[in-house]
């Protein structure tokens, strides 16, 4: 392995760490952590919640204001297969 390769090995499992870090911070203010997806429309997103579930929502302009819509919530085999995509692109495990 080359110094940069476990540099780029470092600076992933550095990436991961934050992103695990961010998502737990997140659910235990009792937010929801976003997992962005070209899988996805553009302005949809999904919202991963501490209880394990997910739904899909739509962000939107009104004006200055930023909102949300609800679109709906993914079956649990569905949740299992989108927080998987997520931690495989992101190295989480």
């Amino acid at each position: 392995m080359t110094a940069l390769e476990k540099e780029l090995a470092i600076q992933d499992k550095k990436f991961a760490a934050t992103i695990e870090r961010l998502r737990n911070r997140n659910f235990s203010r009792n937010l929801p952590f976003l997992i962005l997806s070209n899988k996805l429309p553009e302005g949809q997103g999904y919202y991963e919640y501490a209880d394990g579930h997910i739904e899909i929502q739509e962000v939107y302009t009104i004006g200055a204001d930023i909102e949300t819509r609800f679109i709906r919530t993914l079956s649990e085999i569905e949740a299992i297969s989108v927080r998987n995509d997520f931690k495989l692109k992101n190295g989480l495990q």
